[in-house]
């Protein structure tokens, strides 16, 4: 790919009908069974459905071009064309109190709107306002079951204007009912048609629970990429009604009245038809007190309750000219429901972007009927009751006093003394039932989302340069095909529309963020990275940015210059470098350069990227061998696991080629030891001086893991039986890292240092500081900081060496954390704790994170930039580096699993019809001694509108910036204000939305744009974390090791790490656990991670990135056990089991191809922790609190969570005007 002219991409950038890469304009028509786009008053692109077969991508998100439909493109356009323009949402219909906010759930196929129906407290009295609703999306001419031309007049939206209020007890003359209207509805019909655009904000039908559940050939017909909108609900509900409740008291004496006083049964619900007027007399119907059970014989949501006769309006009453219609909902309860099939008594039509969860799916067609027959508050979800609010049932005289929409109270008539007298009897006691408890099932589910983005690409690749397909989920297994923007696995944001002003940005509320992960690990089956050798002249860059060749940059003047894309600057090209353009701009040689096609290259270097003469890297090994590291058995796995590490089980080593070797030990002495391949045995020198401490050996400290392979391993042999009666119990950590530094200065590599206790003498010494009374005070954060700077000094002193570090802790009490991590935190390394060491329980872990640590792709010495386009600016990082200046960062260490965090800040004003660029460059030395520089290049459109900001973001960046901002403000301001923060940004991000794109939407309603609806629960998940969770069980140690390991997480890990993967592994079909030709392996469908999920009768593999847990349930068959475990009952199954018995059986192989294939994901080793239901003291604990979804950990479960959040949003979106966004970061 070559660079191509900006200005002359978005001049030619369509609108799309039909499928993504379809050329069209507004307002025409597309191929059959295909959305169309266009644009609406306000900015925002209005879909509208064709009709035709369904669409093959129904329900999927944007999917390429389709065959023989090519997008226009002109030439000098990468692959995939512009991105469309789409709002996108996903409501959830809510109400005034949150403990009440979802009642049940409807579903239309081929959406992508949440839609979750509740009810709000409108007490009882007095006549309710006329419902504003908004017109029907349809026209009043139409005939049933005939759907007009989108282009037609009759097609066009009723003119929008003043609506009279509608009379009481008058007849209306009323138009034939409309498709999805229940003939007791009609629409007034409108003077004449009007052509004006359709609002952007379509109205539909609130009905009874399960209505959609069967979706219509209509509601198929979403296109590919109608991935979010606004809410099926009403446009304008009425104004709720806040009156006092009827006091308990008064409730308890309330009688039943006389059967002369029963109004006349409800009528049939309406299965397909609206259900308005019935949803609003249920909210009537529906007490929100704290206590007391749910009546059983409610009226169900979109019933019509019992009411008086039927009010007609006046046949005086005749729309203006110009008038809206009005939407009449008819309260006749003989009305009969209409016929199956019938276009009259189809559920309302899907609109544009919308997805609803179906309450019933799952269920039997009988299961359904019971269900929709059922009063609300009956239905059972099969799930234990809520610790929320509770609901008193209504006597039936509250019920009578239930007021009807447009209908005055009906009058009491006196009653006799005899029925006086029957009316204050004493009543049977209530019997309690279970609670009112939101459906878990029809909230935001991590596990649907990923589950879909992971089937739409198993079998598809993901081309980089695409405009028109949504990046992959972290979480997802993809195959990325390089075309001009890098891998996702390198790059990511936090939106994919870069928004032009910073107040387009601040309204958003969201943070402009990127996540690079510079030496990430391909997929086996990508291309690996190309590398190209410019010379001795370097690669080609711009003179005024230095920034390095790429595909964007645009070839001018018959190739003799280059337009760099970030600056603009125009720059002479080299004579060697210079080749001819053809007709359409492009170098002749492209095919033969690909640092003009791919968005990653490395360039080979010349001498003046030296810092000094780049060779392989050197590993240097030092073991703490005081008295806690025998007594803990560290020492004898210590050297186990280094021998692991440093070959394989044919002996041949994991290193790099050309990489060395060192062994070191210490206690309150420092131990150097020559390897030499010469030596019979290895030779030991003694340094007793730490306060002034040198290298005794000039040659043999640092040899060749192949030649000096014998004497090595006879020395880690030997480690454990030489210090066995060491009393020493004082290691002295400064100065080995000192030692180290020497040794190590003109070259660079790798130190790893595993400590046991708390160095209290020598070089950086510490003092024992732990106060737990400063748990979960303001003052908690000074245990977060470095009792002094030694550490940070010394660290600093090995980035400039090039040397990084990575600790292994193994305290037996505190160790200090926070000072002693200063030096992988400052280096670029990693630190890995195991408290109270256990040899039986956290050998293997370690030996497998030793392992993992040593074969990772590595490099040392290195520096990186990020560069981006005019308009924008870098202002802050995030992670474990160390910065001299305000642009590079140092690292003495990187490599696969390091991920770092930058916030973009605008600078100016951009240009829409330019894409905002950006450029990522490293320079480092491989551990086989090369200087390289590697370059990620990314271009991404920019827009104006809000919509295509929240459209083109993405939850899984978003979620990963917010917690590195919060772990670095955690060390400045107390938790209690970051948490407080955290929630905030939650709630001011969605309010945004809620407020800028779903503003016509009923007030009650939880409004969620489809890219953030899982940012609720990701939320509660980070404040759950040990870096961040509330609690005065959680000390200092642990938690500053949580907030250095998240710092440095990427966001592949981070998502696993705050919502775990489970799956079942019982009664597994033959296709799952078995390796395909490529090596993918098949996993069972994720469950999501709550105890409700889990079958007494099952088991569940739970991992998190971390380690990994297998539960076994209590009534699990004892073939499985046998099958598995060669065992017959649950209590012989061995809880210290860290592998799964190798046994000759389906189910056997199957599990353990399933967790080797976790295994292979992970950068970190996974440790296997066996979970018997109700049987384990320490496990079943441990495994309870990684289900994100109960309340745990100090912390609300996701239902409660997600009712707290919908309150807040109310309140923001009523009362609060909006400030600038949140900051969860400070400056560094």
């Amino acid at each position: 790919m070559s660079a191509y002219p900006q200005q002359q991409q978005q001049q030619q950038r369509p609108y799309y009908a039909g499928q993504p890469g379809q050329p069209g304009q507004p307002g025409q028509q597309g191929p059959p069974g295909q959305g169309q786009f266009a644009q609406a008053p306000n900015g925002f692109p209005q879909q509208q459905q064709q009709k035709g077969p369904p669409s093959p991508y129904v329900n999927a998100r944007p999917g390429p071009s389709m065959p023989g439909q090519p997008g226009v493109r002109p030439n000098n356009m990468p692959p995939g064309g512009p991105r469309p323009l789409m709002q996108s949402g996903n409501p959830i219909v809510g109400t005034q109190h949150a403990s009440d906010l979802i009642k049940c759930v409807t579903k239309s196929e081929g959406a992508n709107t949440t839609q979750v129906h509740g009810h709000s407290s409108i007490s009882q009295g007095g006549p309710r306002p006329p419902v504003n609703g908004s017109p029907h999306p349809y026209p009043h001419q139409q005939q049933p079951g005939v759907r007009p031309h989108p282009g037609s007049p009759s097609a066009a939206r009723p003119p929008m204007g003043p609506r009279p209020p509608m009379p009481m007890n008058q007849p209306l003359r009323t138009a034939s009912p409309l498709p999805g209207q229940a003939p007791g509805m009609a629409h007034a019909p409108s003077p004449r048609p009007i052509h004006a655009p359709p609002t952007p904000t379509p109205t539909a039908l609130n009905g009874p629970p399960g209505q959609h559940a069967q979706a219509s050939p209509l509601q198929q017909q979403q296109p590919p990429y109608a991935r979010a909108g606004t809410p099926l609900g009403h446009s304008q509900p009425p104004p709720m009604q806040f009156q006092q409740q009827t006091p308990p008291q008064q409730q308890q004496q309330q009688q039943q009245l006389p059967p002369q006083q029963h109004t006349p049964p409800a009528a049939p619900v309406d299965q397909n038809g609206a259900g308005m007027n019935g949803m609003y007399n249920q909210m009537a119907d529906m007490s929100l007190r704290s206590n007391g059970p749910i009546d059983q014989q409610a009226p169900g949501f979109g019933a019509i309750p019992p009411q008086g006769p039927p009010q007609v309006p006046s046949a005086e009453y005749k729309p203006k000219a110009g008038a809206r219609p009005k939407r009449v909902f008819a309260t006749d309860p003989s009305a009969a429901p209409p016929a199956q099939g019938m276009n009259n008594g189809m559920p309302p039509l899907p609109l544009p972007g919308m997805n609803s969860y179906d309450a019933q799916n799952g269920m039997g067609q009988q299961q359904q009927q019971q269900q929709q027959q059922q009063p609300y508050g009956s239905q059972q979800f099969g799930q234990p009751p809520n610790q929320g609010y509770a609901q008193q049932p209504p006597t039936p005289y509250q019920q009578q006093q239930q007021p009807v929409m447009n209908q005055p109270p009906i009058p009491q008539q006196p009653m006799s003394m005899g029925q006086q007298q029957q009316q204050f009897k004493p009543q049977q006691p209530i019997q309690p039932v279970a609670k009112s408890k939101i459906d878990p099932d029809q909230i935001p589910s991590p596990v649907a989302v990923q589950e879909n983005d992971q089937a739409q690409w198993d079998d598809t690749p993901f081309i980089t340069s695409s405009k028109t397909l949504v990046t992959p989920l972290a979480s997802s297994d993809f195959m990325a095909i390089d075309e001009g923007n890098c891998n996702p696995r390198f790059f990511r944001m936090t939106t994919y529309n870069v928004p032009n002003t910073e107040d387009l940005l601040s309204t958003a509320q969201l943070p402009m963020g990127l996540i690079i992960q510079p030496l990430a690990k391909l997929r086996a089956d990508e291309a690996p990275i190309e590398t190209v050798d410019f010379g001795d002249a370097g690669p080609a860059r711009c003179r005024r940015c230095k920034a390095y060749i790429n595909p964007y940059m645009i070839f001018t003047n018959g190739g003799q210059r280059f337009v760099c894309n970030l600056c603009l600057f125009e720059n002479e090209i080299d004579p060697n470098y210079f080749c001819n353009l053809d007709m359409s701009g492009r170098r002749l040689d492209i095919d033969q350069r690909p640092e003009l096609r791919n968005g990653t290259i490395e360039f080979a270097v010349p001498k003046e990227y030296w810092n000094k003469s780049p060779v392989a890297a050197a590993y240097v090994f030092a073991i703490d061998v005081s008295w806690s590291a025998v007594q803990s058995g560290m020492l004898a796995n210590c050297v186990e696991g280094i021998k692991e590490a440093l070959w394989d089980a044919d002996g041949v080593s994991r290193l790099a080629p050309g990489a060395q070797v060192g062994i070191l030990t210490y206690d309150k002495t420092v131990h150097f030891y020559n390897l030499s391949s010469g030596l019979e045995q290895a030779q030991m020198m003694v340094v007793p001086d730490v306060n002034d401490v040198f290298v005794p050996l000039s040659e043999g400290f640092l040899v060749s893991p192949e030649t000096s392979k014998s004497i090595v391993e006879s020395l880690l042999d030997s480690i454990p039986q030489l210090f066995a009666e060491n009393k020493t119990t004082d290691p002295v950590i400064g100065a080995v890292v000192q030692a180290v530094h020497m040794a190590l200065e003109n070259r660079g590599g790798k130190l790893v240092i595993f400590q046991t206790a708390l160095p209290t003498s020598g070089p950086g010494a510490l003092k024992q500081r732990e106060d737990s009374k400063l748990y979960g005070t303001d003052k908690e954060r000074t245990l977060f900081a470095p009792q002094d700077d030694f550490y940070k000094k010394v660290a600093e002193s090995c980035v400039d060496a090039g040397l990084s570090i990575d600790l292994f802790l193994f305290p037996n009490a505190y160790i200090d954390v926070a000072t002693l991590g200063c030096l992988p935190s400052i280096t670029g390394g990693e630190s890995h704790m195991f408290p109270n060491f256990n040899p039986a329980r956290d050998a293997v872990k370690f030996k497998g994170n030793l392992a993992k640590l040593v074969a990772r792709p590595f490099g040392y010495n290195a520096l990186m930039r990020v560069r981006c386009s005019t308009g924008l600016r870098i202002t802050e990082h995030f992670g474990n580096f160390h910065m001299k200046n305000s642009t590079d960062l140092e690292l003495a260490g990187i490599d696969s699993e390091k991920a770092f965090g930058v916030l973009v800040k605008h600078d100016g004003k951009l240009d829409e019809k330019v894409e905002a660029s950006f450029q990522v460059a490293l320079l480092y030395t491989t551990a086989d001694g090369l200087r390289r520089v590697r370059v990620h290049n990314f271009s991404t459109p920019v827009t104006t509108l809000l919509g295509n900001v929240f459209r083109w973001a993405d939850m899984d960046t978003t979620i990963n910036f917010l917690a590195k901002g919060a772990i670095a403000q955690g060390l400045s301001k107390p938790l209690n204000d970051v948490r407080e923060a955290l929630t905030e940004k939650c709630v001011k991000i969605l309010s945004s939305y809620r407020k800028n794109c779903a503003s016509s939407t009923a007030p009650g309603q939880l409004i969620l744009p489809e890219s953030y609806k899982l940012f609720p629960l990701y939320a509660l998940t980070l404040l759950k974390s040990k870096s961040l969770r509330s609690g005065i069980d959680m000390n200092s140690d642990i938690r500053v090791h949580h907030m250095r390991m998240l710092r440095s997480m990427g966001v592949s890990e981070s998502i696993a790490f705050f919502y775990p993967r489970m799956v079942p592994v019982f009664d597994m079909e033959e296709k799952v656990g078995v390796r395909g030709p490529t090596g993918r392996v098949l996993f069972p469908p994720l469950v999501r991670v709550s105890v409700a999920r889990l079958n007494p009768a099952g088991a569940y593999l739970l991992e998190n990135g971390q380690c990994m847990f297998l539960w076994l349930g209590r009534d699990i068959p004892s073939n499985y056990l046998m099958d598995v475990f060669g065992v017959s009952t649950l209590d012989e199954v061995d809880p210290s089991l860290r592998h799964l018995p190798e046994i000759e059986s389906q189910t056997s192989n199957q599990l353990r191809t399933v967790a080797a294939y976790m295994q292979e994901q992970r950068g970190k080793y996974l440790n296997l922790v066996v979970v018997r239901q109700g049987r384990g003291q320490h496990e079943e604990p441990e495994f309870l609190s990684l289900l994100a979804e109960d309340k745990n950990n100090d912390a609300m479960s996701y239902v409660d969570y997600l009712c707290a959040i919908h309150r807040k949003i109310q309140t923001e979106v009523s009362t609060k005007p909006y400030e600038n966004h949140t900051r969860l970061w400070t400056t560094r």
